[in-house]
């Protein structure tokens, strides 16, 4: 047996958040130790589960402050688990991720305008076949250090998404998804690259941030901040 901790979440109660020990069987998954501490010892545990193989992303969570799939992750003696980052919890491991699917409307990530002669070789699929790989756990978002200082920040998974159709020559208009991502966006990120490490899927948001900034200097946007310091360099 090991000892996991859990931070847990109520907002009814008080005080609203503590960290409570459980002894659970060693080599099983978080999830299968999650589902045996509410089936066998506290029914008031709430966490998200899905498919169980990887696939949904819904029962992301933070482990010892590095976000993993329960369903993926292993436990070890003394883990702290925690719902993830930068979302309202709503109870428990159990938060609210309305706020980053609504990034990918602001910055249009879909088919807008399609071509209806366009033809999409092999080659062309393949080179945003990654992205489409998404699966949309906010594992990513957790993991970024942009939203502790703008929370309006579009995300990692948003960005790679504008990506998969900016990059998609069936896109009639792919410049409105490049105006779309200017402001609180492709310039915002610090590129860290823990987006990059935290994926399960696999998935470089780091470096489809970087080919959708060539895109926007191509389309006749700039670094924000590069304009500062040309102006700063003007005035002294």
């Amino acid at each position: 047996m090991i000892t996991i901790r859990i931070r847990r979440f109520h907002a009814a109660r008080k005080p609203s958040e503590v960290v409570q020990e459980w002894a659970v069987e060693e080599g099983q998954t978080l999830l299968e130790a999650l589902t045996f501490i509410k089936t066998q010892k506290d029914p008031t545990l709430t966490f998200r589960s899905g498919c169980r193989s990887c696939v949904c992303g819904s029962c992301a969570v933070r482990v010892n402050g590095r976000e993993v799939l329960a369903c993926a992750y292993k436990p070890k003696e003394g883990d702290l688990v925690e719902p993830l980052r930068f979302a309202p919890v709503i109870k428990d491991l159990v938060t609210d991720q309305n706020g980053g699917f609504d990034t990918l409307r602001r910055v249009k990530a879909w088919l807008e305008a399609p071509v209806a002669d366009a033809v999409v070789t092999p080659e062309e699929e393949k080179r945003t076949e990654v992205q489409s790989d998404c699966i949309l756990c906010h594992s990513c978002y957790s993991a970024c250090p942009v939203f502790e200082t703008l929370p309006l920040f579009a995300g990692p998974f948003a960005l790679t998404r504008a990506w998969r159709y900016v990059a998609d020559p069936r896109e009639g208009d792919a410049k409105s998804k490049i105006d779309a991502i200017q402001q609180n966006g492709v310039w915002d990120c610090t590129l860290c690259g823990e987006c990059t490490a935290v994926c399960p899927q696999g998935i470089d948001p780091k470096s489809d941030i970087l080919m959708l900034r060539t895109k926007s200097t191509q389309m006749g946007h700039m670094d924000p901040t590069m304009g500062s310091f040309g102006s700063f360099g003007l005035d002294f």
